[in-house]
């Protein structure tokens, strides 16, 4: 009698291809049924189609989680989108969508939507262009400045390039408005030779640097946003950039990177507000007819061109000609203040409505390269939400009318303060007449009159007064020009120059009292020589008639005038010790501390450090600004 055989059923359950071991089988006999012969391998295929092939859903349903005081509803959630597949719960995707979009963390939601994106699309590297990361310098405070901080743009066989890093949210134009220390024989930068991670002084990304392209800024929660990348510019690490393939791709690939549509995909492929070049070069980009990619690339360099165009008008950028009150778009150089300022808010509304339109223009053209249905769009806009709208002045984006209008007059102010100071021989200007020079506000006034020839200057001024005497939102009130150069002038500077301004109000007293003493110093020319010159001609003129005035008013018996030439003595006297303080680099307690009047340049050994007043520009307006400021003889307390 035959022993019964033994079966392992166990083990035969646990067998990892079970499945398909039953079901190509099946499939043959479904399909001999049918009459239709069906070999093994086709079999194989077939199964893997139907099993491989399916969907896979995904449930959001932590945001059901119970909060405070409320029922949790992760469970109720989850049966009712197992059963119907309930709308904005379930999201079920072909398996084959993930393969796609394969190394990438693009979310779920939105894989559905895009897959067919990156499969019928070559990625933008290296189908159109290549991404470079740039470089990290490993000590910005000793390398990067503003533009307008060193000086001179070549010093000690050392130059101070163009560097991209990253700045503001904006789209289409951004005035790249740092510069880097940098060595042309050595081709890194100045006294650079590796950093902690990178042991070599050759920068990443070398060969690319000083070539036109793209860049964008790495950091942001606004949004991912591309501008042009100017020729003759170093870029870091902070600011990645595009270089296309083909030169006159430049325009369409700007359009497309700035299209909402783009952010959409970055958003799933980076993490929140860190828009890493990893992800962007997988950005997938329309391969489209010359005649196309033209017209859009012709929309996104309109809007480059206006926005630039506007920038010519802001003191602060390398592109600035002069002040948008006195700039062609005015016209008619014999129109007033008021109809200058009506004049501007009509052009710049009327220029930012123009480049909105081109905006809402190139992004339908974009949908509708990619193939995207209206359904599609509107799902995809609804989880953008509300994007940043285009606008032609960027830092004054969200301001009223008002503001802007204020913000024309405070910079035509600025700008004949500026161009005041820059004419001086000793760049010194005081406010009040003294060492035989006139004061500052009679330099403005008649700074004011060249800049209106076709005005009567005091139709001019009266005009400007009226503006300065509104009170309007972040604006400081004053009742005149000459009050408005005592207190609202080094603050406007300070903000409008990133806190690292050129031009320093020494002044006797802080705030907005009235002080005895005051000048303007221009920071690029003021060394020890200078320093020397404000304490010997200046400040001692201003001590010496102080003195004068109060002998003769005791004289005469006039003992409030007495008491007040004495109390402007003492101030500027005061005045004139803080800055001894600094000229001689008085040292009193701890290292950096509250009494150290030291040039503390950080990077430098101490021996390597200046002896008293001696600033190096190229160490930048925040190193040498400190002592001046601890001092307290700056009218703004807090520069830096």
């Amino acid at each position: 009698m035959d022993r019964k055989r033994r079966v392992d059923l166990r083990g035969i359950l646990a067998k990892p291809d079970l499945r398909r071991e039953l079901m190509v089988p099946t499939i043959q006999a479904t399909q001999a049924r049918e009459g239709i012969e069906t070999t093994r391998d086709q079999a194989e295929r077939a199964y893997y189609v139907v099993t491989e092939g399916d969907r896979t859903a995904f449930l959001d349903i932590e945001r059901f989680k119970a909060g405070k005081g409320e029922p949790d509803r992760r469970h109720e959630t989850f049966v009712r989108a197992v059963a119907d597949g309930e709308e904005r719960v379930r999201f079920d995707v072909a398996r084959r969508d993930f393969s796609t979009i394969e190394g990438s963390p693009l979310a779920y939601r939105r894989v559905g939507l895009v897959a067919h994106v990156f499969r019928d699309n070559p990625a933008l590297e290296p189908g159109h262009a290549r991404t470079r990361r740039g470089a990290y310098t490993g000590d910005d405070s000793q390398y990067v400045r503003y533009w307008w901080e060193p000086g001179a743009r070549e010093r000690g066989g050392f130059t101070w390039e163009p560097f991209a890093k990253g700045g503001d949210y904006c789209r289409f134009y951004y005035d790249v408005n740092l510069v880097v220390h940098w060595d042309p024989h050595r081709r890194t930068f100045a006294r650079f030779y590796g950093r902690k991670g990178r042991e070599t002084e050759r920068p990443e990304s070398l060969d690319d640097f000083f070539r036109p392209g793209l860049t964008w800024p790495r950091r942001t929660q606004r949004g991912f946003n591309v501008r042009v990348l100017p020729e003759g510019c170093i870029f870091s690490d902070k600011g990645p950039s595009i270089f296309p393939t083909d030169a006159a791709d430049a325009g369409y690939l700007l359009a497309i990177g700035n299209a909402a549509f783009a952010e959409y995909i970055l958003q799933g492929l980076t993490s929140f507000g860190s828009w890493e070049t990893a992800a962007v070069k997988k950005l997938p980009v329309p391969k489209c007819s010359r005649q196309s990619s033209s017209t859009l690339g012709a929309r996104a360099k309109s809007i480059h061109e206006a926005k630039a165009a506007w920038d010519d008008g802001n003191e602060a950028s390398t592109r600035f000609r002069a002040p948008w009150l006195l700039g062609e778009r005015v016209g008619d150089t014999a129109m007033t203040i008021p109809a200058r300022l009506d004049h501007l808010a009509e052009h710049e509304a009327a220029e930012e409505t123009r480049i909105q339109k081109l905006y809402a223009e190139l992004n339908d053209e974009v949908y509708k390269l990619y193939g995207i249905p209206d359904s599609t769009r509107a799902t995809i806009e609804e989880t953008l939400g509300e994007r940043p709208p285009e606008v032609l002045w960027p830092q004054m984006e969200g301001k009223t009318t008002e503001q802007k209008r204020m913000e024309h007059v405070f910079r035509l102010l600025s700008y004949a303060v500026k161009r005041v100071v820059e004419a001086d021989e000793d760049g010194i200007v005081p406010f009040a007449p003294v060492a035989g020079e006139p004061s500052l506000a009679d330099r403005v006034h008649r700074e004011i009159q060249n800049l209106f020839p076709k005005l009567d200057i005091g139709q001019v001024e009266v005009e400007v007064a009226n503006e300065l005497k509104k009170n309007v939102k972040g604006y400081r009130r004053t009742g005149g020009i000459a009050e408005w150069l005592e207190n609202a002038f080094f603050e406007l500077h300070c903000s409008l120059y990133k806190s690292r301004p050129i031009l320093w109000h020494i002044a006797s007293s802080q705030g907005t009292s009235p002080f005895a003493f005051g000048a303007l110093v221009h920071y690029h020319r003021f060394d020890k020589n200078r320093m020397a010159q404000l304490r010997g001609q200046y400040v001692r003129d201003a001590i010496e008639t102080f003195r004068r005035e109060a002998a003769l008013a005791d004289k005469a018996g006039r003992t409030d005038a007495r008491q007040d030439w004495q109390s402007r003595l003492e101030e500027t006297q005061e005045l004139d010790r803080r800055l001894q303080w600094v000229q001689e680099g008085r040292h009193d307690g701890p290292d950096g501390g509250d009494r150290d009047y030291r040039i503390l340049t950080p990077w430098k050994a101490p021996d390597d450090r200046p002896k008293g007043w001696a600033p190096d520009l190229d160490d930048g307006v925040k190193v040498n600004i400190e002592p001046v400021q601890k001092a307290g003889v700056l009218r703004v307390a807090k520069v830096v």
